[in-house]
């Protein structure tokens, strides 16, 4: 199924969406929240009529670096022998169709397209065995990166987690197993032009080394989200440009560079 959180006559909920042609997509709106047990309303809008929202408000996204060896030789750096977190805070979160704004303390901002996997239950020191049963889904995810101010703070809060600094959506896709999400297509365009293309069997770490590597030292609540490394190909954004993160089986998260105004 895919999830998704959306506005509509200043009303916010949550729907199923249904359909396989863009254009025809509808939402039959979900009675109360998907992370308990739920019931599809049976009202149907069109997608066209909404405005998508991030699909999830994660109380913390966990970022996980250099998880590629192509993308961690390109910058120069070395593949970290154990998964390297870090943390993009709740308000650098945007959805699908959200602008990404230009941060003024920067001259280098950078895309990097990402599979982000969604909690789905309160879980902490989840053994590798239980991992599957704290994942609620899958979405698109782009961690936006001032890679100037990274090179030259070393701590990376302000370069990886300003204000619309990470896109995800369009929407969750709850049906996809561990294994599947373990071998997708990951790939990423500026203004059409393909810049990165990868699969996720290329990770160094696992998305289950991930879970149980975050969950030994905190908590995770349901909507949290983990960006799991980007492949290769990561390169320069400017103001104008339209950027798209597509993942199999997933969709497609399109946002728009703007000036910070």
């Amino acid at each position: 199924m895919r999830i998704a959180r959306f506005s509509i006559d200043g009303n916010v909920a949550f729907g199923a969406v249904e359909g396989d042609k863009q254009d025809e997509l509808v939402l039959d709106i979900i009675k109360g929240i998907p992370f308990t047990d739920f019931e599809l309303s049976g009202t149907k809008v069109p997608l066209s009529k909404v405005r998508l929202l991030p699909p999830v408000l994660p109380s913390k996204v966990v970022a996980f670096g250099r998880n590629y060896a192509e993308h961690a030789k390109e910058l120069g750096n070395e593949v970290p022998d154990a998964p390297f977190a870090f943390f993009k805070p709740s308000t650098s979160v945007i959805g699908s169709g959200d602008e990404i704004q230009y941060p003024p303390f920067s001259e280098d901002l950078h895309h990097e397209a990402e599979l982000a996997v969604v909690i789905g239950r309160l879980c902490r020191e989840v053994p590798r065995e239980r991992v599957r049963d704290v994942i609620f889904g899958y979405t698109c995810a782009n961690d936006i990166t001032a890679r100037d101010v990274q090179k030259r703070e070393k701590q990376w809060a302000r370069a990886k987690g300003f204000d619309t600094s990470c896109p995800l959506g369009p929407w969750v896709e709850t049906d996809l197993d561990l294994a599947t999400a373990s071998d997708l297509t990951v790939q990423l365009t500026v203004n059409g032009e393909q810049r990165q293309l990868g699969r996720t069997s290329e990770m160094i770490h696992s998305i289950e080394d991930l879970i149980v590597n975050i969950t030994e030292a905190m908590t995770l609540l349901p909507g949290d989200v983990i960006l799991t490394g980007t492949p290769a190909g990561v390169g320069p954004l400017n103001v104008g440009d339209e950027v798209a993160v597509t993942i199999e089986g997933i969709g497609t998260l399109t946002n728009k560079v703007v000036k910070r105004g």
